[in-house]
């Protein structure tokens, strides 16, 4: 006898001494593996942002010495390539840089590149060590394997449809958007929220197409639990950078494990279902920006550190618009 059939025979069996046993019992197989994951996720990451508050500084965006050194390196940079790219006639000479730095110097009483240094902010990080390895990692497995895959993708699939299909699973997340800007008094942007979604999911052919922002210019609005935090004053706690996932502050992450809880589609598809749609979600998000990572890590002198101030300056923004 199989162990479905087990637990159904041990429910009618109880049902006249325990009547919500049955209850309980032949539920569990259907809820139970989909909660436990996401509980035990979120106990991690609460975890972890426990542990950010305990030993993290009390200076949580500070300038640590390996930004600064890439900072000079790249003034170091711009300043030969200048040098390089004008005429020998338009070169100045040794003795005028002198002078002018001199002139600076007195005039102002400070190096002008100190000021951008100190507008340059970072979040704090420290477990770069084991982020630089999960970074090479991802790196890794994005040439290796999420490329390819994407590039094979795009050349069966064309640009229209698979912008058609991101529209599709951007609908999706309505309530997570909706959760956000109501949590924050965003109210405007739940009006629009809803508006989006009930226009794209009738006039757009379940969502596939974005008819309230081509008819209504009604933008998305790109908010989750990770702003919410922001919001009500929590901090962005420490970086990770973490396998498969990509960069996030321990308040991001936490974010998006509420936001599983949140999701309606989490509670209809089962777990590795799930996991296929949300890893064809990145295939084909993957395909309308390639070359994108390819030129932010040739522009770069560090790409960890740039990944991480890039990630960090765009969660900023999104939190202070």
């Amino acid at each position: 006898m199989s162990e479905k059939d087990l637990s159904y025979s041990h429910c009618r069996q109880n049902d006249t001494f325990y009547p919500f046993a049955s209850l309980r019992l032949c539920a569990r197989p259907v809820w139970f593996r989909f909660v436990r994951v996401r509980v035990l996720f979120f106990l991690i990451c609460w975890l972890s942002m426990f542990t950010s508050f305990c030993f993290a500084e009390k200076d949580q965006t500070w300038q640590g010495h390996d930004e600064v050194e890439a900072h000079e390196l790249d003034r170091m940079v711009y300043e030969e390539r200048q040098l390089t790219e004008s005429g020998p006639a338009e070169r100045p000479s040794n003795l005028k840089i002198a002078q002018v730095k001199d002139s600076q110097e007195t005039s102002e009483g400070s190096d002008p590149w100190e000021d951008e240094e100190e507008e340059i902010d970072s979040i704090y990080d420290p477990l770069e060590p084991m982020n630089r390895a999960f970074f090479q990692f991802n790196d890794k497995l994005y040439f290796w394997v999420l490329k390819p895959v994407a590039t094979g993708y795009s050349a069966v699939v064309p640009e229209l449809g698979r912008v058609c299909i991101r529209n599709f699973f951007s609908n999706l997340v309505m309530p997570i958007r909706a959760i956000s800007c109501l949590l924050q008094g965003k109210f405007e942007a739940l009006g629009i929220v809803l508006v989006r979604f009930v226009v794209n999911s009738s006039a757009g052919f379940l969502g596939f197409q974005d008819v309230a922002k081509q008819a209504l210019d009604f933008p998305i609005q790109d908010e989750d639990l990770g702003q919410v935090f922001a919001f009500y004053g929590i901090g962005p706690g420490f970086y990770l950078d973490l396998p498969f996932l990509g960069p996030y502050s321990i308040r991001d992450a936490v974010g998006w494990g509420g936001g599983l809880f949140i999701n309606p589609f989490d509670y209809v598809v089962n777990f590795w279902p799930n996991v296929g749609i949300r890893v064809y979600d990145i295939v084909n998000k993957t395909s309308l920006r390639i070359g994108d990572y390819e030129a932010m890590k040739e522009a770069a002198i560090d790409p960890y550190v740039a990944l991480r101030d890039a990630y960090y300056q765009y969660r900023l923004h999104l939190i202070e618009r």
